[in-house]
């Protein structure tokens, strides 16, 4: 059993396999961390937009999340790292938070609601053309509770553009500045 452990905990339509996940797992698997991949389902649909549905989907998921971490023992890890995408971020947000975890967290398109936990050691990306979000708010909040929060011109929830070549690119990036957040900042 590794002294390292991470926790997925993915979007409704955006799951450990897509990029951000399966690069962000890989790439802490390659630092010796085991990975417990958090998943939801009967999620409702038609939330975007909707702050009511939005919570109710974020307590959904956090309700699912510690039914299935609910058998781990976070006190046999030295480093912890919670990843998320999307509401996913919510209920990780929420789950360090309430069960007072010592954890990095890394925020994949976090959704307003996600910073409601003032949570700490924390990285976050966000596409500036993300309609989940209201770009301009999250950025603030983050700002405000100085949460480092990177941004990327034409990107929608996905972190991704019209254009495979550029995606690769901001893919990189992110997965660098996750490297180096991993390095710098989970002990």
């Amino acid at each position: 059993m590794s002294e390292k452990l991470v926790v997925i905990f993915p979007g409704i339509g955006y799951h450990k396999d897509k990029p951000l996940l399966y690069y962000g797992a890989k790439l802490l698997m390659e630092k010796g961390f085991e990975v417990f991949s958090v998943s939801f389902h009967d999620m409702p649909g038609k939330i975007m937009g909707d702050k009511d549905m939005i919570r109710k989907a974020a307590e959904i998921a956090f309700s699912q999340a510690k039914e299935q971490l609910s058998d781990i023992d976070f006190s046999n890890y030295k480093e912890i790292v919670f990843v998320g995408k999307s509401i996913g971020t919510v209920a990780l947000a929420k789950y360090v938070h309430d069960f007072d975890i010592k954890a990095g967290q890394i925020w994949y398109t976090p959704l307003e609601d996600t910073f409601s936990f003032m949570s700490k050691d924390v990285i976050s990306f966000i596409g500036d053309e993300d309609p989940w979000s209201d770009v301009a708010k999250v950025k603030e909040i983050a700002s405000e509770q100085k949460i480092p929060l990177f941004s990327y011109p034409k990107c929608n929830h996905s972190l991704e553009t019209s254009r495979i070549q550029e995606n690769i690119v901001i893919l990189q990036d992110v997965m660098n500045k996750t490297e180096k957040f991993v390095e710098e900042n989970v002990r």
